[in-house]
């Protein structure tokens, strides 16, 4: 009986240092194997397409397209890969919306050591990884925000939306935006207007201040 071929796992992080280090503890172990890795989102999602990954592992807050974002689009080419997210961030909204973009599983960077292995192993089994710890803090905010009415907090704008705020951010032009992600440059001006009146802000600073406190770019 032949053995099982490992699981093909992507990496991406926009710090090289971090991908050596998970590289060093996925290679450890004999049923997975890093066969490509992505410096931000969009690299991941075009790695993710020419490699035939079975695993994703995404970091949240990368360049250019968020761990988020590579998520959803991941989730919409690539239905059969499996995607997790790694994060600095121990925070329940982040965790929902991992979830809702096709993610199975959450772990912390401040504990990949311990639980990043045992995430990929489930995420291949299709259950979803939750970090140790958080399972009850989650359930019982999830259940208080059921009874009173509340719901899953709604999203401020549209996928498209947070894509193009994140660009302009980062201080891509409307020319450069549309060319990433294969618009023209007045459908950019014209979503960074909506973004303007939605959000209630003035200018690209404060689109930028707004895009760092819901985590889309870091400080």
């Amino acid at each position: 009986m032949s053995a099982r071929p490992p699981i093909r796992v992507l990496l991406a992080d926009d710090h090289t240092l971090v991908r050596r280090g998970v590289r060093l503890i996925l290679d450890g172990e004999p049923d997975l194997t890093v066969v490509a890795e992505a410096g931000d989102g969009a690299e991941a999602v075009a790695a993710a397409r020419a490699t035939e990954a079975d695993l994703a592992v995404l970091d949240i807050a990368m360049p250019r397209m968020t761990g988020l974002q590579a998520a959803r689009e991941l989730s919409r080419r690539l239905p059969g890969l499996r995607i997790l997210i790694l994060t600095m961030y121990d925070n329940e909204q982040y965790f929902f919306e991992a979830l809702k973009a096709g993610a199975c599983g959450y772990v912390l960077k401040s504990v990949a050591d311990r639980d990043l292995v045992e995430a990929c192993r489930a995420a291949m089994r299709d259950e979803t990884f939750i970090y140790p710890g958080a399972e009850r803090a989650l359930v019982r905010s999830y259940l208080d925000r059921l009874h009173s009415g509340g719901g899953l907090p709604e999203r401020p704008i549209t996928e498209r939306e947070e894509e193009i705020l994140k660009l302009v951010a980062e201080g891509h032009t409307s020319k450069e935006i549309g060319e990433l992600l294969f618009i023209s440059a007045k459908t950019v001006e014209r979503h960074r207007a909506n973004l303007l009146q939605k959000l209630g802000v003035r200018d690209r600073l404060e689109l930028t201040r707004y895009a760092i406190r819901a985590g889309l770019i870091e400080p």
